[in-house]
């Protein structure tokens, strides 16, 4: 068989992360691997009234085909809190329902990507949009993040060296760093974009679950040449699937050109659930129950990493999300350090599937506290804590 798969295969990696969530179902592990949101905020008896009231209601065309571009009041109600939210005028045409934002990514890879063109991605990057866009055979030219998000004068120093195609970013909480640019890196990433005439796809599937300091602006309130991706899953249900685009007319074309061809359209019982639940409740205040209880699981990983880790130990401390970005002294590996902390039933992600080119020995990992209670959040880290004692006296 190994003659028979398309040469884009060989180069394609299996999730990391789906792996090691495998290790992670058993009972005793306490995992800090996945990039869950928390199901005990699904608003699971909410979600059953919408569905019975969808289907009761207009059971036969819910579950009849429908339309690519996806259920228009939807769309409305997505265009309508773009305009409240972040004052962008987004027509319901140049919104695209997609099954998740993940699916999102791969429109958009086959719509801009041919073998061998540039994706500017950062450093590290979203092991997703990594494995999405690595289908289409790209060079990936990565450009690091700084605390203030990505560094722009390497950024522009990239535009200026490689005929880029995309820029693909997550200003908000990024994963796997947590990391939120700044107001001034925003403009001046639109104001880069603008002078090398790049298309830039704008990932915002965190940024309603922000804890701490005042929501920014987005790059595309800076420039018009913005993609951006959405999702319900972090504030709804990830199991439901639905996601969007956002993109301008001539874009959006391409973009149902090839969903179609790749799915004929997203679940329309799903959608139509979504739309009643939107309807039915106060989606702002379900978010703040997630944002309050997000923000203590938060403060609580960040106060007992400050106690139990090694001193050289370095983390972010995220403004919200769902991840911590943890850098070990340079001469330890995490993946060393992975190996030590599942025989202590304890998992989190190795910061390896986050670098495309320069994954040998990597110091950093990736810390999910959304999907853990405060018990296994206390307990998770001391264990890890020793663990990482262990591995730097070993290297020592």
């Amino acid at each position: 068989m190994k003659n028979t798969f398309a040469d884009r295969m060989k180069n394609t990696r299996k999730s990391f992360i789906r792996e090691i969530l495998k290790v992670t179902q058993q009972p005793e592990v306490i995992s800090f691997a996945g990039g869950l949101p928390n199901p005990g905020f699904f608003p699971v008896e909410e979600i059953a009234s919408a569905s019975k009231k969808v289907l009761e209601n207009d059971g036969r065309n819910v579950l009849q085909y429908s339309t690519s571009e996806g259920y228009l009041p939807l769309r409305e109600f997505i265009a309508e809190r773009y305009l409240i939210k972040s004052g962008l005028k987004i027509e319901p045409d140049e919104i695209l329902i997609t099954n998740g934002s993940q699916q999102g990514i791969d429109l958009i890879g086959k719509v801009f990507l041919n073998k061998g063109d540039r994706v500017i991605i950062e450093r590290p990057g979203y092991l997703g949009a990594i494995q999405a866009f690595s289908i289409f055979e790209p060079n990936f030219r990565p450009v690091p993040l700084l605390d203030d998000g990505i560094d722009t004068d390497l950024l522009d120093k990239a535009l200026r060296e490689d005929n880029a195609k995309l820029l693909y970013t997550i200003p908000n909480f990024q994963n796997p760093s947590g990391i939120t640019y700044s107001g001034q890196k925003r403009k001046d990433v639109a104001n880069i974009l603008e002078k090398h005439n790049v298309i830039c796809v704008e990932d915002n599937a965190y940024g309603e679950l922000r804890f701490t300091g005042e929501d920014l602006p987005s790059i595309r309130n800076y420039l018009d040449n913005i993609i951006l991706l959405g999702s319900f899953s972090k504030i709804i249900s990830p199991g439901l699937r639905i996601g969007w685009i956002c993109a301008g007319k001539e874009i959006m074309e391409k973009l149902i050109v090839v969903k179609q061809a790749a799915d004929l359209h997203s679940n329309y019982l799903s959608q139509r659930i979504v739309n009643q639940y939107l309807m039915d409740n106060d989606i702002d205040e379900h978010i703040m129950k997630i944002r309050v209880a997000y923000g203590k699981r938060r403060d609580l990983m960040i106060d007992m990493i400050a106690e139990y880790f090694p001193k050289e130990v370095r983390y972010t401390k995220p403004e919200g999300g769902m991840f911590i970005w943890v850098t070990l002294p340079g001469r330890v590996s995490s993946m060393d350090l992975f190996e030590l902390a599942v025989k202590e039933n304890v998992a989190f992600v190795p910061g390896n599937p986050f670098y495309v080119y320069d994954s040998s020995r990597i110091n950093t990992l990736r810390l999910n506290f959304s999907n853990s209670d405060e018990e296994q959040i206390e307990e998770g880290i001391k264990r890890l804590a020793r663990c990482s004692e262990r591995l730097l006296e070993n290297v020592n």
